[in-house]
């Protein structure tokens, strides 16, 4: 059995009701209007009869009732009757339809025409009874397609249903969109979206966890081991400070790294952000103004080529600024002192390309850059800056990525926006 709450049973009950009524109202109508064409019909010849009887000398009712069975009287004017008047009279368990017909004015007659139409009630009784036994067989029919059509058009939701209640950890594929409706394709888009967020969420987190194990393992077990030594025998104060220094600066730099983790704590609630409609070329060029004076501030220049003159469009301001901010900054450390760090926009079919391209020593392109805790290079940090840019653009639904430079040494790292973000917030 459906439950109240089954979208089936709803779009069941609503597909039968529309249709019995749709079929009893064509039924009533139809049946109704071959009973006044049948009778109109039969009304029409029996005036044609008046009106021939009315200018003949003689009236031959005998004739008349014989061939035609009808039977003719001249009679005084009924009461009620004002002109030609057709009614429907039984007698006898006999139906007949009674025409009055003015015959002569001066005498106050008409003349009274009367036909048997028992056949014909029969015939419409039959009628009406083929009528019903067809809406009965008809309206089981109607349960029988309703519940084929609503098992086809609830077939795909219960078909995402099933997938969605199965996914886990380790089973989450997305959903084939080329192999539903068209109606039905925009959900499936935004599943696969949350899917892949999911997949990348899963794989980040496990990355991430096994690293911040790793990363304040390995400092806390120096800090350990050298106060172990230290305590082995006495020693100048000299030494303790120096031990203790040591230990400082050590839990500076696991600081540091807790307060890179903690940041993604806070980009997954930036996640949640309302997308709000703003001019990305604007935005872009506002953010190179300011760092435009830590370039210069470190010897570099930062220069931009931003195409079109304007690009609107709805984005997450603070997911996008975890991008860009990551982009340039990168780009500004690995650049070396009189180097030049480019900042390009360029629409593309798809929606718009981003590219921050820095004269540094570039990327080993067999690595996963994105990982956390991956260092390039000698530069301080604790390697989670990519990883939290890439974050923020699977959240946007945007992609990134980061080549070599083919012009010259340097790397470019890209971001891809499409006109048309997938995601749930949008």
């Amino acid at each position: 059995m459906l439950s109240s709450q089954s979208i089936k049973r709803r779009l069941l009950w609503q597909l039968v009701l529309a249709s019995a009524v749709l079929i009893a109202l064509f039924s009533t109508i139809l049946y109704t209007i071959i009973k006044k064409n049948v009778y109109e019909e039969v009304s029409e010849q029996l005036i044609k009869q008046a009106t021939y009887l009315s200018s003949s000398k003689e009236i031959k009712s005998a004739y008349l009732q014989k061939t035609m069975g009808i039977s003719v009287k001249i009679v005084p004017k009924p009461p009620n009757i004002q002109d030609v008047t057709v009614i429907k009279t039984k007698e006898n368990n006999r139906y007949y339809l009674t025409l009055f017909y003015p015959y002569d004015f001066q005498q106050r007659t008409y003349l009274e025409l009367k036909k048997d139409v028992t056949s014909i009630e029969k015939f419409l009784k039959k009628l009406l009874k083929v009528i019903i036994i067809t809406n009965i067989i008809s309206f089981f029919l109607i349960i029988l397609i309703a519940y084929l059509v609503a098992s086809s058009m609830t077939v795909y939701i219960k078909s995402l249903t099933n997938k969605l209640s199965k996914l886990n950890e380790e089973m989450l594929k997305p959903i084939k969109v080329r192999d539903l409706p068209d109606e039905f394709q925009p959900l499936g888009k935004s599943i696969n979206m949350l899917i892949n967020r999911i997949q990348t969420f899963i794989k980040y987190q496990k990355e991430l966890f096994i690293g911040i194990a790793h990363e304040l393992k390995t400092p806390l077990a120096v800090m350990k081991l050298k106060n172990e030594v230290t305590l082995i025998k006495p020693r100048e104060p000299k030494e303790y400070i120096e031990t203790i220094k040591l230990n400082i600066k050590t839990i500076n730099e696991m600081n540091k790294m807790i307060e890179n983790v903690l940041k993604i704590g806070r980009q997954e609630a930036d996640q949640f952000e309302p997308p709000v409609r703003m001019d990305l070329i604007e935005y872009l060029r506002e953010k190179s103004r300011n760092y435009q004076l830590l370039a210069e501030n470190e010897g570099k220049r930062l220069k931009m080529d931003l195409k079109p003159k304007s690009y609107t469009m709805m984005l997450q301001p603070t997911l996008l600024n975890h991008i860009i901010q990551n982009f340039i900054q990168n780009a500004i450390k690995f650049t070396q002192k009189g180097g030049t760090i480019e900042l390009k926009s360029t629409p593309v079919k798809e929606g718009i390309k981003i590219e921050v391209m820095d004269e540094g020593p570039g990327i080993d392109e067999k690595k996963d850059l994105f990982a956390p805790f991956k260092r390039e290079g000698e530069k301080g940090g604790v390697g989670l800056g990519l990883f939290l840019a890439k974050s923020a653009a699977d959240a946007m639904g945007a992609r990134i990525y980061i080549k070599n430079r083919k012009d010259k040494k340097g790397a470019v790292a890209t971001l891809i926006i499409p006109s048309k973000l997938v995601c749930p917030l949008c």
